[in-house]
Order: structure tokens, then sequence, then C-alpha cells
């Protein structure tokens, strides 16, 4: 990691303000030192130094959402961004990720821009040690970005996700995940698309779709 005079801040406009985002300074390093002959290297690859579009086209949806006093959970919360949008509207945010460095960056952001910080949790999104049926809202920014992760996050959303709460997933659309919401639905969950836009960030522009899935 970055020594700390070595970090990078980003003004970020999201979910109609401006935000100071922290992180490591010398990205094209941290990728450069992934251990091509670990073979756990794929497990730690670190996509969470990035702000990718998905994320912004995320934020935008929670700030129309009513979230205040809601128990929620941003899966793969990465820099945090998402998690502070959510925090700053009064919900009662946990921010997880599977990177410790991410955390560290986030919890960083959330004194940054003097939000009540997020819970952040470093946790497997496939072992996750919550209680069950706990959280009213769950969502994820790009997560689904291959096949193998559907199963253990549909079985994180069926222990964990009350009866009438709801999950939102901002998905680019590429072809891994183009079965996710069927998948969903032969599942037996309710899944409606809530929109789709084009969403530019640091020059790189996706389009992206919002998801809705609910419990049937």
């Amino acid at each position: 990691m970055d020594h700390p005079d070595q970090h990078q801040e980003l003004s970020i406009e999201a979910a109609g303000q401006s935000w100071t985002i922290t992180r490591p300074s010398d990205l094209e390093t941290l990728w450069q030192s992934m251990d091509d002959h670990d073979a756990h290297a794929e497990e730690h690859i670190p996509y969470w130094v990035e702000l990718w579009p998905a994320t912004l086209a995320l934020t935008q949806w929670l700030a129309g959402q009513h979230l205040a006093q809601k128990i929620c959970l941003d899966l793969g919360c990465g820099l945090g961004l998402s998690a502070l949008v959510a925090a700053k509207q009064g919900a009662l945010v946990m921010g997880m990720d599977y990177e410790p460095d991410a955390l560290f960056f986030a919890a960083q952001n959330a004194r940054l821009n003097q939000v009540i910080a997020p819970l952040w949790l470093c946790m497997d999104w496939s072992r996750p040690g919550f209680q069950p049926l706990c959280f009213d809202y769950i969502w994820g920014g790009d997560i689904f970005y291959e096949q193998r992760f559907f199963e253990p996050l549909e079985k994180l959303l069926l222990r964990c996700l009350k009866a009438d709460g709801r999950a939102w997933f901002a998905i680019p659309q590429r072809s891994v995940s183009h079965n996710v919401w069927s998948r969903f639905s032969h599942c037996g969950w309710q899944v409606a698309h809530r929109g789709c836009e084009k969403v530019s960030v640091e020059q790189v522009c996706m389009t992206v779709d919002l998801w809705e899935v609910r419990k049937r």
C-alpha cells in the first residue's frame, strides 16, 4: 500500500453532490504487483482501486430511494462511495469487501466527506457472517463479472434479505452477465429492470443497467 502522502484524491460528482475520494496513487504498480504464480491471485485482483461507471449509476439510484433507518448491505463496497451516499441519507449501512486495503480507503473516504461511518466489514460473500433475514436492502455495482459468482450471491440474498426486502444491482452490459436475470427468475425471484444509462468516469464509458430483485 502507498505511503500516506502518496495517495491520490479525486473529486467526483455523484447523487447530486461532490465527493472527495482517496485511493492509492500508483495504480499501475498495484496492478503489476499481482503474482501470476499465486493460485489465489484471481481472488485479489485490485478492482477496488477503480471508480467504475456502475458505481456512479448505483449512487444515482440510491439517492432516489427512502433509505433512512433502513439496514443495508453494500456488497463489494470498494472505495466506499455507494455506502457513503446511502449513509448520508440516514441508512444504517454495512460496507463489505474481500480486500482489507479497500476498507482502509473506504474508511478514509468516510472521514474526508464527514459521513458518519458505515460499518466496514472484511468478509467473503460466499461465507457471510450475518443473522438470517437481517437486511432491508442489499446492493452491488458490477459484481456479476464472473458466472461463478451467481450461486454464492443468490444464497446470500436468500439468507440475508428480509421477506419484503429488495436487492439492487448496477451491471454494465456485457455477455458474461446477460443471463443472470433469467437465472434469478428461474430460481423464483421477482426481477425488474429499473433503468439503463450511459455513464462515464475517468475516461471509461459503459452502458449500465439497473436491476431489482425481490423474493416472491
